[in-house]
């Protein structure tokens, strides 16, 4: 990570259109997990992780990713 965005160099009056994709930012707390996001990427896995009695690591799957199918279930086109 170098804190810094390489951008083309432009010519003087061309626009430069910039976007960031894919980031996520406030979907879950926007639409609640398995909802529907405005970019339409499913939800994610989620895995906790955690420690039994004995120490040792173990996980669980909380919730399965999101399919195609339920996301066209809740625009209602199936």
């Amino acid at each position: 990570h170098i804190n810094e965005v390489f951008l083309p160099k432009i010519n003087n009056g061309e626009p430069l259109y910039v976007g960031f994709f894919h980031t996520g930012a406030y979907q879950d707390q926007i639409s609640g997990y398995g909802g529907i996001k405005h970019c339409l990427i499913p939800s994610p896995k989620h895995v906790l992780l955690g420690y039994d009695k004995n120490g040792k690591l173990v996980d669980s799957l909380y919730a399965k990713e999101q399919t195609a199918q339920s996301m066209l279930k809740i625009l209602g086109y199936l």
